[in-house]
């Protein structure tokens, strides 16, 4: 399954590295961050819980990048 995020995030580095600890999270197949249109593009693994998954990469990309937003309500 995919689904759509807003983000907002300010350097396009912070984006491939948010990228990257998104892709490293459990639950996870694939994800792309848009830095021109601040969205996130998210692929789940079958049977994935996507609410504990996505608690998760909102923890992975903060420590990443402190001032980023992923609005996922």
């Amino acid at each position: 399954m995919k689904k759509n995020y807003k983000v907002e995030v300010d350097c396009a580095a912070c984006v491939l590295k948010m990228e990257e600890a998104t892709k490293k999270t459990n639950g996870i197949k694939d994800a792309q961050i848009g830095f021109m249109t601040q969205k996130m593009t998210v692929e789940f693994e079958d049977g994935t819980d996507v609410n504990a998954t996505m608690d998760a990469v909102v923890r992975a990309c903060k420590k990443v990048e402190p001032d980023c937003e992923i609005y996922v309500k």
